[in-house]
């Protein structure tokens, strides 16, 4: 699914509605739908511009520290496999 918006949009988005515009107008204005709108509002409801950025800047970067977690316990299995294998029968 491909996004059409950036997180400085949706900020300015939720703004215009902060502003005094209905969420119709706001959402014919930008081509999205009511619930779209809801959900970035449930999701970015009282942030600044720049916190939304930050937030998507935190989540990248916890996604990508995961990932790198998770390899580095396969790799850590992998090894322990291999020096069980290599070491032989326990006498």
């Amino acid at each position: 699914m491909r996004k059409r918006f950036t997180e400085e949009q949706i900020g300015k988005i939720l703004q215009e509605h902060a502003e005094g515009k209905t969420v119709g107008e706001v959402c014919r204005n930008n081509g999205i739908s009511e619930n779209t709108f809801y959900i970035w509002k449930r999701r970015y409801g009282g942030m600044q511009v720049s916190d939304v950025i930050k937030l998507k800047a935190l989540q990248s970067e916890n996604e990508r520290l995961k990932r790198l977690v998770a390899e580095l316990l396969l790799e850590n299995m992998l090894q322990k496999d291999v020096i069980k294998n290599f070491s032989g029968p326990e006498r």
